[in-house]
């Protein structure tokens, strides 16, 4: 009867301080407004992706010559572009392009990056020096000089893009997976599993990589925005995606021949990049901060 008393007791403990630890969560994450703030464009964001036929006043791929590069009015509260497609609604689906670049090439990125790093700092020797030189190796390659390769092999397009974005994001996640697992790898609780006998892959998966969650985690988020601003500047160069889909990269791009007549052409979307990028990254520092309180302010 006491054991059980005892259990009882230690589970409550366990989920008071588990509801402790979830409060001081968001208590330290929603701690500044610059935060609720960017939570909210990016739900914005999610939204009009999601939910852009709903939203969009027009069909952003009609083009209207009866109302070229027509000012902001109440029917086109953004104006029109160089044949008459309103720019609002090309905005809103511009979103998809954006989220879907985001989500995909930083999923690649991280699940690759991820098994990488895990390897290479767990089984060390040769094997952590190949993969660190070819991370080394893929670091030397700008993204762009990257996206010409991949163009001019395979075409532009959405794929493509995805692709190469993916691929130059995956040393960080590799480097800082490695960098963890050096960390945690000779830590008791790990030498203590191998002593009872437990495997390698045992080891990595169920021990070491959830305890390398957290930063992962900041970086991932970091990353959204790091991805969508660069597949609006490979759009902008006419290396991403291919007109007439919308981007908010080649919108910028179509829009900068009219900036002294016509500015908002450029403008718009250009806000739309600016404000998704710093979203995300305020999100992440706060993140940074949420996960492990030890690191505020030092970023």
């Amino acid at each position: 009867m006491t054991t059980e008393i005892i259990a009882s007791e230690k589970v409550v403990e366990q989920e008071v301080e588990n509801t402790s630890n979830t409060l001081r969560f968001f208590r330290v994450f929603l701690a500044r407004k610059t935060v609720v703030a960017s939570l909210a464009i990016i739900l914005i964001m999610i939204i009009c992706a999601i939910f852009a036929p709903l939203i969009a006043p027009f069909d952003p791929y009609k083009q209207d010559y009866t109302q070229v590069l027509a000012d902001p009015s109440l029917a086109h509260p953004l104006g029109t572009d160089l044949v008459g497609r309103d720019v609002l609604s090309r905005i809103i689906y511009g979103s998809q392009a954006a989220l879907l670049v985001g989500i995909v090439s930083v999923a690649i990125a991280s699940v690759i990056g991820i098994i990488l790093g895990l390897f290479s700092g767990y089984v060390g020797g040769l094997i952590d020096a190949i993969i660190m030189r070819a991370m080394d190796a893929l670091m030397a390659i700008p993204p762009i000089i990257l996206a010409v390769v991949f163009v001019a092999a395979f075409g532009g397009g959405l794929t493509n893009v995805i692709i190469t974005l993916g691929l130059s994001l995956v040393p960080t996640y590799a480097r800082l997976m490695r960098g963890q697992v050096l960390a945690i790898r000779e830590s008791d609780f790990i030498v203590a599993q191998e002593l009872m006998g437990s495997t390698n892959l045992r080891n990595m998966i169920k021990h070491v990589l959830p305890n390398c969650i957290s930063p992962l985690i900041v970086l991932i988020t970091l990353n959204f925005g790091v991805a969508i601003l660069a597949e609006a500047g490979l759009s902008f160069l006419g290396l991403g995606i291919v007109p007439p889909k919308a981007a908010w990269g080649s919108m910028i791009n179509d829009g900068y021949k009219y900036l002294l007549s016509n500015p908002i052409l450029s403008f718009a979307p250009g806000m739309a990049v600016v404000l998704v990028v710093v979203a995300f990254n305020i999100v992440g520092d706060a993140l940074r901060d949420a996960l492990d309180p030890r690191l505020k302010g030092t970023l």
